[in-house]
């Protein structure tokens, strides 16, 4: 025991000082040995002895001592302190130790029970060690190049730091066995932390190589999707993310509201047992990785009653246009309310198990039909109006996307491209640069990489919108032709402008030091480099819709953010052969700081790079400010950032921008602008600008393009806008269908709020133009606004068209009768009328009956007939067609087609016409074919001239054939097979309605099967012929008659309908249905406003 405690004493002597320099050894002693409070070592000065007997009042409290610094069966020492009080006489009350320590010992040890088969156990019992082996390793990046400074860790209980990589990217490590066991851990900012395990070998040396892979956030692949269920029932919501490293982390929100991991118990799946009320809105999860987090796009789930009805079993109202002769008296309206039953989700039957994706979807759709009769001029029409709603398997349909990839600079097409999606190829381009493709069902964001194969064009990366519940969308990819190569030497400083707006400085420049060109392999490159540097300048406003991407980017919570860009560029570095690709390190970027003309963009500016997996931009880093005097100038200021152009090769040069809003845009079918005849499918696109200082209208540069896709209620479009001043930002706004430019409503001479949909004095401050508001010769087909954020308290901004970015579901779901902004197709002289109606844009309107105008809603097939008219007038043409065959449908009305003859540019008593007929083939039920009964029917004084003699020929042989007598029309029953441009007959078959009819209308007026053209050619692949006279003066047309028969009494009305039968005769009959109870009403119809 005295051994001990002189043991004790002399480790004590050694290790334990006062913080102000003197020795407690004393009183620690003391202490260790009594266990109490030593007396004063100033106990013999009688001057201060009473201050120190009551030293509390000027010294704090001990701390708690300190962890026992000894391993487990060691001696070792614990520590604790307290400070002086005083505040005067420091020296006369604090010459007293502020520290202490003592003796203690640590933990008891357990027993290590790690067994090594090659080596020893080291001396913290968690790894095995063998010191006659040394590991050697090499750590290179994606493109070859060293990994300088990586770190490298041993895997065990804690990770331990074993060494670093040097500026080669080698490292070695002693003592590591080589058991096939040991785990290293390999990590570089910016890449995914490598882990290798140490091979077997029975060698003194292992040799290893690590190739890192750049850090990936996580990326949503798959979002949860909106689901309906009854209280009681359990419903399952996943979501699923992808990323380097794979998301190690879900977690799910309700309505915002951070959901209990240890009450819910999920992970990438969110399952609610037992269903209540309270636990119906919006759900999302959120995924995380050591890079980052990302959230999902937020699913609807509805909760409805044991008993509620699934749908509203009332058809919400919807009109149809009639046909030109059919104008309704009673309601001084063409059209004619058919009901509708919108197509959203409800709780139908539930399939045992708990799946991700209901195995069967169930939407609201039309249980009950009722055929009505509308009176027109001479003849009735029959039309099916929806009675009433219920949940029903909702409608399958095919999603595809299709356009035409072209130099942005003169149209020139991408012939023969590669369509990447990934790493997958999907598809190519063709010779005019078209491409169709077909999207799989669960695809959430449509990422495309065109590459160019013959290297005319810059590799170009797009996010698409497309038709999430079905059918087509058409997207014109604008693509940047490369710069020519020049020549750079290695061993040389160079100097890259990027920018080229001709009088206007460089917006910056690419300064590449020498030596800094290496291999594929890492091996460093001496010799001429091929540098093509392709700069996208935001001051060309021409250049807006090649673009790459939709310029967003993920934050630190996971949320998508917009980007405002200063220039983005493509590099592309080859050997002096221009056969291998060459990386960079080191290359500086010199963005001259005069360019960056909005408050607070130097301070934000930041380097990015693209992500063409994910179409999103990542940051590479920032830019600092530097004064310098370049090429013999004026001393300026730049943002200087550094980069290495590796494994990507589109940079940006951005800024994060938070002012955001959405802006509301429907778009219509005619200038009618009414709720019937919105159109979906519609790219509508906008351009953010950035306005010259003081020139609200003279914008100096363009920060941003971004493209929506119109649904059932229009389309909600992101742009940047400012809260403080109207004019910060403004916006140029088109559309455009299957490449056909849609027109904005006009601003000139006056503003009519009423046709533009913005009310006063809104529609002021957002200072509305038409592109030819000054200049008639300009297209028509887009227009100008500020974006001005709307006023939270004014009660003129609150309804739109303008809306903060955090009510985009306001936007979305806002009523047509809320401010809006329109584009309208300009009407030619077609009219469609199905007597089962559906809406083209909408596949999910379709209806299972045998008098559905196309009888599978997944497969689409069109038929035209090329008509030639001889006579001075253009002339309307009908096609009336009716079951043929079927036993179903026979006599019983599909639809009409009318359409307007288009006049030969070069022979004035010539004009020819693509008339749209109902294909012949199986009905709904695929059960039986039925050949349609067509009858075509000019207007006016016409006889038939001629018919094609193959056509006829092929009638002949494919009975039934159908009786002409009258020679004023043609009635054909009409072929099974698609018989092409030889015949007059055009025929194509596609997953969307719109674009089986638009293919089949070019070629017919190409008059080729293989062809396409938007220019009549009137004497090619024709059909029918017809000689038209010119209509007498006196002699009133059918639609003339009409507009005079309102001035007309009830009887003389019957009376000019009478004289109208007489007249046409044969031509015009009367369609009554078989089998099948006629009410005839016209109680249903309508009154438009604008007629």
């Amino acid at each position: 025991m005295i051994l001990a405690e002189g043991w004790i004493f002399s480790l004590l002597l050694l290790g334990a000082t006062s913080v102000s320099g003197e020795r407690a050894l004393k009183q620690s002693t003391s202490r260790i040995r009594m266990g109490r409070r030593p007396p004063s070592a100033f106990a013999g000065h009688d001057a201060t002895s009473t201050l120190l007997q009551d030293s509390k009042k000027y010294w704090s409290p001990w701390s708690k001592w300190s962890e026992c610094s000894a391993k487990c069966g060691q001696t070792g020492v614990q520590k604790r302190a307290r400070t002086c009080l005083a505040e005067r006489l420091w020296g006369l009350h604090c010459n007293d130790a502020t520290e202490e320590g003592r003796l203690c010992i640590g933990h008891a040890c357990s027993a290590c029970n790690i067994t090594c088969t090659m080596g020893q156990v080291n001396a913290d019992c968690d790894a095995c060690m063998c010191e006659d082996h040394v590991l050697h390793g090499m750590v290179s990046l994606p493109d070859g190049a060293p990994a300088t400074e990586a770190t490298i860790y041993l895997q065990s209980k804690k990770m331990k730091l074993l060494t670093r990589s040097d500026r080669k990217g080698k490292f070695w490590i002693p003592g590591v066995c080589p058991d096939g066991k040991n785990i290293l851990k390999i990590k570089q900012a910016k890449y995914a932390t490598a882990t290798i395990t140490v091979p077997k070998s029975s060698k003194r040396l292992s040799t290893i190589n690590v190739h890192l892979k750049r850090a990936g956030k996580p990326y949503v692949v798959k979002n949860p999707v909106d689901k309906a269920r009854r209280v009681g029932q359990s419903v399952a919501l996943c979501c699923d993310a992808v990323g380097d490293p794979s998301p190690n982390q879900y977690i799910w929100y309700h309505n915002g509201t951070l959901l209990d991991s240890s009450v819910y118990k999920y992970d990438s799946k969110l399952v609610l047992k037992n269903v209540k009320a309270n636990q119906a809105g919006e759900y999302f999860c959120k995924a995380s990785n050591d890079a980052g987090a990302v959230k999902s796009q937020p699913a609807k789930l509805s909760v409805i009653a044991k008993h509620e009805a699934a749908c509203n079993p009332r058809p919400h109202s919807y009109l149809i246009r009639l046909p030109h002769d059919c104008f309704q008296n009673a309601t001084n309206s063409f059209y004619y309310d058919v009901g509708k039953c919108p197509a959203k989700t409800c709780a139908g039957k539930l399939e045992k198990g708990l799946r991700c994706r209901d195995s069967v979807a169930y939407c609201c759709g039309v249980s009950k039909m009722e055929m009505r009769e509308i009176l027109c001029s001479g003849y009735t029409l029959p039309t099916k109006v929806a009675m009433e709603c219920d949940c029903k398997k909702c409608t399958e349909t095919k999603v595809t996307v299709r356009g035409r990839a072209i130099a942005a600079d003169n149209g020139e097409p991408m012939r023969f491209g590669h369509i990447y999606m990934g790493n997958t190829r999907l598809s190519m381009t063709g010779y005019k640069g078209t491409f169709s493709i077909h999207i799989p069902a669960d695809t959430e964001r449509l990422v495309l990489t065109f590459v160019d194969r013959l290297q005319k064009f810059v590799n170009t990366t797009k996010v698409l919108p497309f038709k999430e519940k079905g059918g087509a969308v058409f997207h014109e990819i604008k693509l940047l032709r490369k710069k020519a190569p020049v020549t750079l030497e290695s061993a040389a400083t160079n100097m890259i402008p990027l920018g080229d707006m001709v009088g206007d400085d460089p917006i910056a420049e690419l300064e590449i030091p020498p030596n800094t060109f290496y291999r594929q392999n890492g091996e460093l490159y001496t010799g001429k480099v091929k540098a093509s540097v392709t700069f996208l300048d935001p001051r060309n406003v021409s250049t807006a819709s090649a673009t790459q991407s939709d310029l967003s980017y993920i934050n630190e919570e996971g949320d998508m953010f917009p980007l405002r860009t200063y220039g983005m560029f493509s590099v592309d570095f080859t050997d002096e052969r221009g056969t291998e690709s060459l990386n960079a390190g080191e290359v500086k970027v010199h963005l001259d700081a005069a360019q960056v003309k909005m408050p607070g963009h130097l301070k934000k500016m930041k380097l990015w790079s693209l992500n063409p997996e994910t179409g999103l931009w990542e940051e590479e880093g920032d830019f600092r400010l530097e004064k310098s005097r370049r090429r013999k100038r004026e001393e300026r200021t730049f943002l200087v950032g550094n980069m290495e152009i590796k494994e990507r090769r589109l940079f940006n040069l951005d800024v994060p921008e938070s002012r955001r809003c959405y802006v509301k845009v429907r778009a219509y079918r005619s200038e009618r602008f009414l709720p019937s005849e919105q159109i979906e499918g519609v790219v509508v696109s906008v351009i953010n600008m950035e306005p010259q200082a003081g020139f609200a209208t003279n914008p100096r540069a363009w920060g941003r393009f971004d493209s929506v896709v119109t649904g059932p209620n229009g389309a909600c479009l992101p742009a940047f806008c400012d809260d403080q001043n109207p004019d910060a930002y403004s916006a140029y706004i088109l559309a455009n269908l299957g490449g056909e430019e849609l027109e904005a409503v006009p601003s000139s001479p006056k503003l009519n709020p009423n046709a533009i949909g913005v009310p006063q004095p809104y529609l002021n401050k957002l200072n509305y133009q038409r592109t030819d508001h000054e200049d008639a010769n300009v297209k028509k087909t887009a227009f100008r606004i500020s974006m001005a954020k709307p006023q939270p308290n004014t009660a003129d901004e609150s309804n739109g068209p303008i809306y903060a970015y955090t009510n985009l579901r306001e936007c979305e779901e806002a009523p047509y009768s809320a401010a809006h902004f329109r584009f309208y197709r300009v009407e030619g002289g077609e009219y469609d009328y199905n007597t089962v109606p559906f809406n083209e844009d909408d596949p999910m309107s379709w209806t299972e009956d045998y008098l559905a105008w196309w009888p599978k809603p997944t497969e689409f097939r069109a038929c035209y007939i090329k008509v030639k008219i001889n006579g001075p007038q253009e002339v309307n043409i009908r096609s009336r067609n009716m079951g043929g065959t079927h036993p179903y449908t026979v006599g019983q009305l599909y639809g009409i087609r009318d359409v307007r003859s288009i006049r030969d540019v070069d022979q004035p008593n010539l004009s020819t016409a693509c008339l749209e007929f109902k294909c012949s083939g199986m009905l709904y039920d695929q059960d039986r074919v039925d050949r349609t009964l067509v009858r075509i029917s000019p207007q006016g004084n016409c006889y038939r001239e001629s018919v094609n003699s193959m056509l006829h020929e092929y009638l002949v042989n494919h009975l039934p054939m159908a009786v002409n007598n009258d020679s004023s029309e043609y009635t054909m029953v009409a072929p099974l097979d698609p018989l092409g441009h030889n015949y007059g007959i055009y025929t194509v078959t596609d997953q969307d309605p719109r674009i089986a009819k638009e293919i089949a209308l070019g070629r017919c007026f190409d008059g080729t099967s293989d062809g396409s053209s938007r220019v009549m050619k009137s004497n090619i692949g024709i059909a029918l012929t017809f000689n038209c006279a010119e209509r007498n003066a006196a002699q009133q047309s059918l639609f003339q008659s009409l507009r005079n028969s309102a001035q007309q009494s009830p009887l003389g009305l019957q009376r000019d309908r009478a004289r109208l039968r007489r007249q046409r005769g044969s031509r015009i009959g009367r369609d009554t249905g078989r089998g099948i109870s006629l009410i005839r009403s016209s109680t249903r119809a309508l009154y438009s406003p604008t007629h």
